[in-house]
């Protein structure tokens, strides 16, 4: 075991602050990772902050981050995939059963007893829960770490593992989108994600918001058409027209606007999570033979391949990068969507925490 230097909460109403963290030493199935930049997701927030207590409640101290690029240090003498020197990325698990159904179908997400990036028991004992990415170093199982394409910029591929595969997986998994038209609700973290991912996979994308300001923004990141959608005239327009929607509002919103927008067999598909339970029309989805479904990450074979996409696509998120010393100021700007479009902690800043 070795000690680390890491930002950490100690209660929900904490500042985040250097500390100390224990990291294992690499089993032969480990990889040991210099951490080079850490995206910050909204449910790092969530999780701080302890809003999602009733469903997964947070233990203290906590150190967030699951977007995580770094550099190989060290490897286990079963590691056959990884050198030192490689770039590598985390996202939100580092482990699961490797036996269940869906493990053995390379659906980790979707694994009963998975282990999160963080806040998550630690099956090896070094602490009582798992610490996340706002850390110099992380040890890894090597199943769980992904390559890197070396060439795109670091600080924008740190998103891709969580907001580049929570958008990345749903559009592949619904099917062959090339000249369909594909709807994004929301230009956020991961409404810009989609935008990407469904113009280089060759749709007509159109974008959906409630602010007119983010009309020149969404057009520059590819969309075909920006809708108004509190603007009942250009909603009608495109009634009865999709055929997939990407859901990405976690507030609590009307889904029944955008169930309308859909063609015969659309499919709109929810990404965010609004924390309210979202009223739906029978009658919405009747007519039309539409489906509403959900989706969150994807497993490690999904994930690399969204890394591939991204590496030959030159897709990367468009981030805001900061030193970790101004985290607490970009929780409190995240919290008030300030922000285009994701925050990337330079994590060689640690060294000066």
């Amino acid at each position: 075991m070795f000690m680390a230097k890491a930002y950490s909460a100690v209660s929900a109403t904490s500042p985040l602050a250097s500390a100390q963290i224990p990291r294992r030493d690499p089993t032969p199935r480990d990889v040991r990772i210099e951490i080079l930049y850490c995206g910050i997701c909204h449910s790092d927030l969530h999780a701080v902050r302890d809003e999602w207590r009733n469903v997964m409640p947070t233990v203290y101290p906590i150190v967030p981050g699951h977007e995580i690029v770094g550099r190989v240090a060290r490897v286990g003498s079963a590691v056959p995939q990884f050198k030192p020197g490689d770039l590598v990325g985390v996202g939100c698990l580092v482990d699961s059963d490797h036996s269940c159904p869906n493990c053995r179908d390379g659906l980790e997400q979707l694994c009963p007893n998975q282990t999160l990036t963080f806040n998550s028991p630690d099956k090896h004992k070094t602490a009582p829960v798992t610490y996340g990415g706002y850390s110099e170093s992380i040890v890894v199982d090597e199943h769980f770490v992904l390559h890197v394409p070396p060439h795109l910029d670091l600080a924008g591929v740190a998103p891709l593992l969580c907001a580049g595969i929570t958008t990345y997986s749903p559009m592949r998994r619904w099917g062959d989108i090339q000249g369909k038209k594909i709807g994004v609700v929301g230009l956020g973290g991961l409404g810009h994600m989609g935008v990407k991912f469904a113009r280089a996979f060759g749709a007509q994308v159109v974008v959906f918001t409630t602010s007119p300001g983010k009309k020149a923004d969404a057009l520059r990141l590819g969309a075909d058409a920006v809708v108004l959608s509190t603007n009942p005239e250009e909603m009608r327009q495109h009634a009865g027209s999709f055929d997939f929607i990407l859901d990405t509002i976690a507030a609590d919103h009307d889904i029944n606007a955008f169930i309308n927008m859909l063609g015969r067999d659309g499919n709109i598909t929810l990404v965010g999570a609004p924390e309210k339970p979202l009223a739906v029309s029978a009658f919405a989805l009747l007519f039309g033979r539409r489906s509403l479904s959900g989706s969150i990450i994807g497993g490690l074979t999904e994930t690399q391949e969204m890394l591939d996409f991204c590496g030959t696509h030159n897709i990367t998120a468009d981030v805001e990068v900061i030193p970790i010393q101004e985290v607490n100021a970009a929780y409190e700007r995240l919290a008030k969507s300030d922000v285009k479009y994701r925050f990337a902690i330079d994590m060689a800043s640690i060294k000066s925490a």
